[in-house]
């Protein structure tokens, strides 16, 4: 069996309708983790569907509880041909958001597979049982095409917590880093670039939200008795946003500006076009920081968002200054962020703008992170990608979203690459979520190609990377 021969073969099987089946059987089950009784199908999606598939395969699996009281379980399955071979660890999540069946369209179903044209319609069928399918999928062609074996040690790890910031992941990374161990990780989540084009990105923006909170007084006052003599904590919380970002969208707090938007780094972006597909917003003229193209205020620059803001009861206005005010804010942050640091840096700009009523609350966050692009497997996917596919494809140093990489990169210390099978547009976390077949299928051929290369000539690769990894230092 040649690549070529495997390739064929892996494109076959989706155009049969079997993955079609597969995936229609998996969104079924209703892996809503963010509610807590779904809890059996959380356990049901490792041990019933994941599992089996790869168990045929020759996996030894391991179903990990949580290290976190009553969070969702793991799975993690080895299969290992020989340890001299290098060893691919991937990754997947079987939990999707809430359905939110009732604002689906009418003829939709999120938990029943729909085709229409060239959309599967189903929640978790873009994030991420379509891609992690995809990727099983490719598995399984190379091992029949080898006739039962991979060429390389393979191990997967499957979470059903992503959705709710994958609790105890991290834990479950450091207490099993031996059972881990792996020379490279590849996986897929998020979305491409736009539908045409191929991606590759090395890593994800972190994300850290923080609470404002204004508390002027114990209780609100009437507004004809008081008005003009109280200060008015809606209005004054107001104004410590603006201090925090411009009405443009602009980041005013130089502190948590980055410092790695390096001109390598622009000048891998001055290919990326964001937006302008059919299902996209249009993006708003002159928002963000000023001088940046739109795919460097994406991928390259950090952005703060307003998430809520609260003052009174929005519900039943009352003629009184409210007592408090409150507002959850976002930074979206790349790499060479003093992100740790916010709420101090939060504090002093805001004190500095005459703001010192406003109490900062760090909430919580996650690492950015970023693979070194220049690195021979970063090379080598996107060769494969610009043999196989029609459209050229596109590097991002990482995705605009998060994802929870640094455990793969910085507890693990893995060189990190992501191979999306979606796009902007997919509803992701939305509603009419679906999988764009086009896509899907692409992504087929490319994950069989890469694994195929791994079985052939994976020492070299390792090799090369370790090589150039040694010489940066």
């Amino acid at each position: 069996m040649t690549r070529d021969r495997a390739i064929s073969a892996a494109l076959r099987y989706f155009d049969s309708g079997e993955f079609q089946q597969l995936l229609a059987r998996r969104v079924a089950l209703r892996t809503e983790s963010q509610r807590p009784d779904r809890a059996p199908q959380l356990a049901h999606y490792l041990r019933e569907e994941i599992g089996p598939q790869l168990s045929a395969l020759g996996f030894e699996l391991h179903f990990i509880a949580n290290p976190l009281a009553d969070k969702p379980p793991f799975l993690v399955a080895i299969r290992m041909e020989a340890a001299t071979l290098p060893t691919l660890l991937s990754y997947g999540h079987g939990d999707v958001v809430f359905g939110d069946d009732e604002n689906w369209r009418a003829d939709l179903d999120p938990w029943q597979l729909t085709a229409e044209g060239d959309r599967w319609y189903a929640r978790g069928s873009a994030d991420n049982k379509g891609q992690h399918c995809i990727n099983l999928a490719a598995l399984e062609q190379v091992w029949h095409a080898r006739g039962g074996r991979l060429g390389f040690n393979c191990k997967l790890l499957f979470e059903m917590g992503e959705e709710i910031s994958s609790p105890g992941l991290a834990e479950l990374c450091r207490e099993h880093a031996a059972l881990l161990k792996a020379d490279l990780f590849i996986a897929s989540d998020g979305p491409r670039v736009s539908a045409p084009r191929p991606t590759l990105f090395l890593g994800s923006r972190g994300a850290v939200n923080f609470r404002l909170t204004i508390n002027a007084r114990d209780n609100a006052c009437h507004s004809g008795n008081w008005g003009g003599l109280l200060s008015n904590p809606g209005t004054r919380l107001a104004h410590a946003i603006a201090a925090l970002i411009s009405a443009r969208g602009e980041l005013q707090v130089a502190a948590l500006k980055p410092d790695s938007l390096t001109p390598a780094v622009r000048a891998i972006l001055s290919s990326i076009r964001v937006g302008g597909m059919p299902g996209d917003p249009a993006l708003a003229c002159n928002w963000g920081e000023p001088g940046l193209t739109p795919a460097e205020r994406l991928y390259g620059w950090n952005t703060l968002e307003v998430l809520t803001f609260i003052t009174g009861n929005p519900a039943r206005p009352m003629n009184a200054i409210p007592a408090s005010a409150t507002a959850v804010c976002q930074l979206r942050f790349v790499v060479g962020t003093d992100w740790q640091r916010l709420g101090e840096h939060v504090t002093a700009h805001l004190a500095a703008a005459g703001f010192t009523d406003v109490e900062v609350e760090v909430l919580h966050g996650s690492p950015a992170t970023r693979f070194d692009p220049t690195d021979p497997l970063v090379e080598w996917i996107m060769h494969t990608m610009t043999a196989l596919c029609e459209q050229p494809p596109a590097l991002l140093p990482n995705l605009g979203g998060s994802l929870p990489n640094d455990v793969f990169a910085d507890i693990l210390g893995l060189p990190t690459l992501w191979v999306p099978h979606s796009y902007p547009a997919c509803g992701q976390h939305g509603v009419n979520e679906h999988l764009l077949t086009p896509v899907a299928r692409e992504g087929l051929q490319i994950m069989t190609a890469l694994l195929w290369d791994l079985g052939e000539r994976g020492d070299a690769l390792i090799a090369q990377h370790r090589a150039r990894a040694g010489g940066a230092q």
